[in-house]
């Protein structure tokens, strides 16, 4: 299966390779893909513009900075992108310090960042998901307590099963919190994960799911 990852940072760079191991054709989109001449010398990843990128993948990887995300989208061509499943891993981070650890979103209670790209591009199949955790565990987490949860929302069934399926090969568990509404809880647990950074420099965690039998 064909895969693009659109973002040259280092949560991209870490997915792509995520993808390559496991057997996809995967390229990174990028404005400037003489920026990553180094490693895809060392990945055999080949980085193209994000339109390129857009076009070679069936399966693609929005991670960009949240307020490059729309801009990324537009770039990318929603005519590129349509009928395409889009994993969202972005988070409306605002460009401010963290008070107390805890950081700021440049979107409200009541909306998403996913929410605003679905609407920018309704025929695209947008999937939160890799948003609630550092890009040192996204692929092959390991904990002592077990298999992390990772939690995933999107309109669209047959894309979020796709994504399903991509998450377990990662190694993680799966719970699907529903529709794009959702992403206005999921993407919170990005500034909850943040804290014991911030405050404690300790970012070896993940969220886990606990359910009665």
């Amino acid at each position: 299966m064909k895969a693009a990852v659109l973002g040259s940072g280092q949560v991209a760079k870490v997915l792509s390779k995520g993808l390559k191991d496991h057997g996809y054709d995967v390229v990174l989109g990028t404005r400037e893909p003489s920026k990553v001449k180094d490693w895809q010398t060392q990945t055999g990843i080949k980085a193209v513009t994000p339109e390129e990128a857009a076009k070679h993948g069936e399966l693609v990887v929005l991670a960009v900075k949240g307020s490059a995300a729309e801009k990324a989208i537009q770039q990318a061509g929603t005519g590129n992108l349509r009928g395409k499943t889009v994993i969202d891993v972005t988070n409306p981070i605002a460009d401010e310090p963290p008070v107390n650890g805890v950081i700021k979103f440049f979107t409200g209670p009541n909306e998403s960042l996913m929410e605003r790209l679905q609407q920018l591009a309704p025929e695209v199949h947008f999937v939160k998901a890799f948003s609630c955790v550092g890009n040192a565990f996204m692929v092959h987490p390991k904990f002592p307590g077990g298999t992390p949860t990772m939690f995933i929302c999107g309109n669209d069934d047959a894309a979020k099963k796709a994504v399903n399926d991509l998450l377990v090969r990662f190694g993680w568990e799966v719970a699907d919190m529903g529709k794009a509404e959702a992403a206005r809880a999921i993407e919170p647990l990005c500034i909850l994960w943040c804290i014991p950074g911030f405050l404690h420099n300790s970012w070896t965690h993940a969220f886990k799911l606990l359910k009665t039998a």
